[in-house]
């Protein structure tokens, strides 16, 4: 598109009108002898695109200095010894592998209970996927004591909230209740993962409502793009499906497979029962003794397997046209590293290094992030989001970025050059603001009980363990520019990368164009 326009440019100056002809003749009468002046060589075609290809390039590696100027050009080294002091967080494990963690907070009225399992869509096969989402949905259809009618009407009568997800590693069904009412919390999860009576009626109508849901889903591109970036990103692998299943699936899912998928996944090993707020460990304790009783003993694990089918990056792309959606987006991802990986914590500070940025919050043209500012000041996009997804044995570290189509080239460029330099040049003030950035994001992200029991359920199904702030921070401290430097060569420089977009993005630079700006040429 630029080149078409440089070349309706270049045939203007060419089209003389009479009067400028004549005035053209009048100049050359008048202008001194040729032979005493050298004459200019003429500006050829080419030489003219050369020169806005060049412009446009140095625009963007050198933004307008009158808005960096006001940027902070050192970021300090912060003081977090006063926010360190957490409450302990205890944990006990039964004799049948079943571990229960509570942080209890003494100021607090209010509690989040739930369990957390280490089983989610990656644990299925392509005849059953979907099982775990359909299984969340019907969780809440009944027991053998509770109707529908009458499970509803506790959590009301409670003023409690009662809720449950489902990821690609992990199910969760947790309730947040006031501090008297921890124990009856503990009673209905109970029932609903033991005594779960799966009504052929309700699966039915279930169906007509997950395959609604995923309609809905459709609509949400960004949601659409990630699972299009998996399904390229591991081919032929688990991790590459998506967590709702295809439509064919939902409409086949029966009662049995229902029940074979808690039977098999929900085990006492791979739970966790986490609890948050007003509560008493050792309280909580006696009361799963009593009610978590007929849970499964296998000790198979999730890494086990895992193991069995292990997630393999493939570097591919997925391009889908559609010329009816006014924007383009895209999602550009390297393989990244697992929960466990020691480099996992640099990736987290690369990813604030990165940054995110959209176009209706404002800003950007001061912020820390230099891709952020490459976007904001030269206008070539409508938002971006740095990612890092971490699994068991993998992860994904990208961007995700939304824009007009005529800006897609340069947004490109901008996105693949900032992140091919974090293996070259580094500085150390802008480690040490991502540095400060994702620790403050990390201690915000906790505020409150239900983000404190899932952030100690997740941990605790990921690493076995609560890891402790102090611990957690003084790791981020240690990722210095070096380090920075390393993890990119491991992770980012000459590697693979998996490309997912969608919409009007016939501008968009192929795969091959990607996968050369991963390094750099020296000359």
């Amino acid at each position: 598109m630029a080149i078409r326009k440089l070349l309706t440019l270049s045939r203007r100056p060419f089209l003389l009108s009479s009067r400028s002809a004549s005035t053209s003749a009048a100049a050359a009468l008048a202008s001194p002898d040729p032979a005493s002046s050298p004459a200019k060589p003429p500006v050829m075609l080419y030489d003219r695109l050369s020169e806005a290809v060049r412009s446009k390039i140095k625009r963007l590696d050198d933004p307008d200095p009158r808005f960096l100027r006001y940027a902070s050009p050192h970021a300090a080294l912060v003081d977090h010894t006063p926010i360190l002091a957490a409450p302990e967080t205890r944990i006990t494990t039964l004799p049948n592998g079943l571990r229960i963690a509570t942080e209890s907070t003494l100021a607090s009225r209010t509690a989040t209970v739930g369990v957390w399992i280490d089983a989610g869509s990656r644990f299925e096969t392509d005849e059953t996927n979907g099982t775990a989402h359909f299984l969340e949905h019907m969780i809440f259809k009944g027991t053998e004591s509770r109707t529908v009618r009458q499970l509803e009407e506790e959590i009301e009568n409670m003023g409690g909230h009662l809720n449950a997800y489902t990821s690609r590693e992990q199910t969760t069904y947790y309730a947040k209740v006031l501090d008297n009412d921890v124990p009856k919390a503990l009673e209905i999860l109970a029932d609903i993962l033991q005594n779960s009576c799966f009504d052929d009626k309700r699966i039915e109508r279930e169906r007509d409502v997950i395959l609604r849901e995923m309609e809905e889903v459709e609509g949400h591109t960004e949601e659409v793009i990630f699972d299009h970036l998996h399904a390229t990103a591991f081919q032929y692998a688990p991790l590459g499906r998506t967590i709702l299943g295809p439509a064919q699936n939902i409409k086949t899912i029966t009662k049995e497979h229902l029940k074979n998928y808690i039977a098999t996944h929900y085990t006492a090993p791979r739970m966790v029962i986490s609890a948050a707020g007003a509560v008493k460990h050792d309280d909580v304790v006696e009361q799963v003794k009593k009610l978590f009783t007929k849970l499964s003993n296998d000790p198979t694990t999730a890494s086990q397997l895992v193991a069995k089918e292990p997630a393999i990056f493939t570097g591919s792309e997925i391009r889908m046209i559609d010329d009816d959606i006014p924007l383009a987006q895209f999602a550009v991802a390297f393989s990244g590293a697992s929960w466990t990986d020691p480099d996992s914590i640099a990736l987290m500070v690369m990813r604030s290094m990165l940054g995110s940025w959209n176009k209706n919050a404002g800003g950007g043209k001061h912020m820390g992030s230099e891709l952020a500012q490459r976007i904001a000041i030269n206008e070539i996009a409508e938002s971006m989001m740095a990612f890092n997804t971490n699994y068991k044995d993998t992860g994904l570290f990208g961007v995700y970025a939304v824009a007009k189509p005529d800006c897609l080239d340069d947004l490109a460029y901008a996105i693949m050059y900032e992140i091919s330099k974090l293996s070259y040049r580094v500085s150390e003030a802008d480690v040490t603001r991502a540095r400060n950035q994702l620790k403050s994001s990390l201690q915000l992200h906790i505020d409150g009980t239900s983000p404190v029991a899932e952030d100690i359920g997740r941990q605790i199904l990921t690493y076995g363990r609560r890891v402790p702030v102090t611990e957690l921070f003084a790791r981020i401290d240690a990722v210095d520019a070096s380090t920075v430097k390393r993890v990119a060569n491991r992770f980012i420089f000459d590697q693979d990368v998996a490309i997912a977009a969608m919409g009007p993005i016939q501008s968009l630079p192929d795969y091959n164009w990607f996968r050369r700006r991963t390094y750099l040429l020296r000359y």
